[in-house]
C-alpha cells in the first residue's frame, strides 16, 4: 500500500526540483539554497531560500521559479521568504550537486574557509587553490580569470588536457 504524501512533503518535493537559473544542471536543493518548505494552517505554502551571496541577481528568478512550480502543482497560496542567517556557504552544495557540476565540466568548490573565532580574516595575498580538472582529473591546472560567467565562478585551464573549465568559488 502506497501512502500519499502530506501537503508539506509534496510541496517540498516540488520545490526541490526547481533548477538553479545560473547552473541549470543543479536544483535549488542540490545547491543548498532551499532551506525549508512548510504549509501553514490556512494552506499557504511558505518556502524559504537563502541567496548564495548578498545581491545575487539570480535570487528573483529562484523565487519566481519556486512560486510558479508550486502554483502549477495546485497550491493556491504561496509565499517565498528570504533567509539571510546563517549565510549560505558552498559547503551546503550536496554530494549529488557536486557530482553534477563535475559531470558538466565545472569544478566543484573545496571546503569553505573557516576561522575558529568567527569571520574569515581578509588577507592581501592571493588565495592558492589546488583545483582538479573536471574533464581529465589532473591537478595541473591554472586560474585564467578570477571571474567567470557569473560572480560565483572563476575560469581555469588544465595544463594536461589544455581544456578550459569553470570553478565554483568557495564562500
Amino acid at each position: 500500500m502506497v501512502t500519499a504524501l502530506t501537503p508539506a512533503r509534496r510541496a517540498r518535493h516540488i520545490a526541490e526540483q526547481v533548477p538553479d537559473p545560473e547552473l541549470p544542471m543543479l536544483t535549488l536543493a542540490d545547491l543548498g539554497v532551499l532551506r525549508a518548505v512548510e504549509v501553514t494552517d490556512d494552506g499557504t505554502v511558505v518556502a524559504s531560500l537563502t541567496p548564495t551571496y548578498s545581491g545575487c541577481p539570480a535570487m528573483a528568478e529562484m523565487r519566481a521559479g519556486v512560486a510558479a512550480r508550486l502554483r502549477e502543482a495546485g497550491f493556491a497560496r504561496v509565499e517565498i521568504r528570504t533567509v539571510l542567517d546563517p549565510p549560505w556557504t558552498t559547503d551546503w552544495i550536496t554530494p549529488e550537486g557536486r557530482r553534477k557540476l563535475t559531470e558538466h565540466g565545472i569544478a566543484p568548490p573545496g571546503p569553505a574557509p573557516r576561522h575558529p573565532s568567527g569571520p574569515v580574516p581578509l588577507t592581501l595575498a592571493p588565495t592558492r587553490h589546488r583545483v582538479t580538472c573536471p574533464r581529465c582529473g589532473s591537478a595541473d591546472t591554472e586560474e585564467r580569470s578570477r571571474f567567470g560567467a557569473t560572480s560565483c565562478k572563476a575560469l581555469w585551464r588544465c595544463r594536461a588536457c589544455r581544456e578550459p573549465f569553470e570553478y565554483v568559488k568557495e564562500i
